[in-house]
């Protein structure tokens, strides 16, 4: 047991190797929490611009235009978005993002770019969520509140969206989890997380199972505070009902 202890300390505390984890950590939760604003932020207005009912040219007479009645740019660009998103790897979209998009200005600001991309991949999903929350409820009180006088977005504001959140909170923070995992990925780009402490701590020590272990540990650990956190939000909502 001893000669083991001894085995970890050479592989964390010698060479203050320990503090690689550490930075690592708080690069993956800033990462995280940013990219979790960034997403939540973009997604509500994704969802809105999906379900809205913007039809500029509505008012067309001509016949030969008539196509253009129902178009809806703004529902036609946010499913484009959710689709471009949802249907490539998050690893091409930071690649992407990295090599082309920030290249020559972000270069050396990885935490910046994979904030961005990690951001704009969560607002898809975000944006699913609370389209799929908000169209679930039932019609009739929109329209039963539209029939009181209220304006639309009084109603959504008053009515519509707080019902949603009851609905959809325990799906965010399940994305909030699934966001915490994927950026495992970020070492790719040359993001100092937990996955590249984990590798650098493997190739000086010359041990991998240990540092891997206590990676795993610790998402493991993480991923189980936010479950927990999301079944107690489940528990009030529904207590509040």
């Amino acid at each position: 047991m001893d000669s083991y202890l001894n085995i970890l300390y050479n592989i964390f505390i010698e060479s203050d190797r320990y503090m690689l984890i550490v930075r690592g950590l708080g690069f993956t939760l800033g990462v995280t929490i940013l990219a979790a604003i960034i997403g939540i932020i973009l997604g509500v207005i994704l969802s809105l611009m999906n379900i809205s009912d913007f039809r500029p040219f509505k008012n067309v007479k001509s016949e030969r235009l008539a196509f253009l009645r129902d178009f809806n740019p703004l529902n036609k660009f946010a499913l484009f978005y959710v689709t471009i998103i949802r249907g490539t790897p998050t690893v091409v979209q930071l690649f992407i993002l990295f090599n082309l998009v920030f290249t020559g200005v972000l270069e050396a600001h990885v935490f910046v770019v994979a904030v961005v991309g990690f951001g704009l991949n969560s607002a898809a999903y975000v944006a699913e969520i609370i389209r799929a929350g908000i169209q679930g409820l039932d019609k009739g009180q929109m329209e039963a509140a539209r029939a009181l006088g209220m304006s639309y977005g009084l109603s959504m504001k008053v009515i519509i969206i707080p019902q949603a959140i009851k609905k959809i909170m325990p799906a965010l923070v399940s994305e909030f989890i699934v966001l915490f995992k994927e950026t495992s990925v970020v070492g790719m780009i040359g993001g100092n997380d937990l996955t590249k402490a984990a590798r650098e701590i493997a190739a000086n020590s010359f041990r991998a199972a240990e540092p891997w272990l206590l990676v795993a540990l610790i998402y493991l650990l993480l991923t189980s505070l936010f479950t927990y956190f999301m079944r107690k939000v489940e528990k009030r909502l529904k207590e509040s009902d």
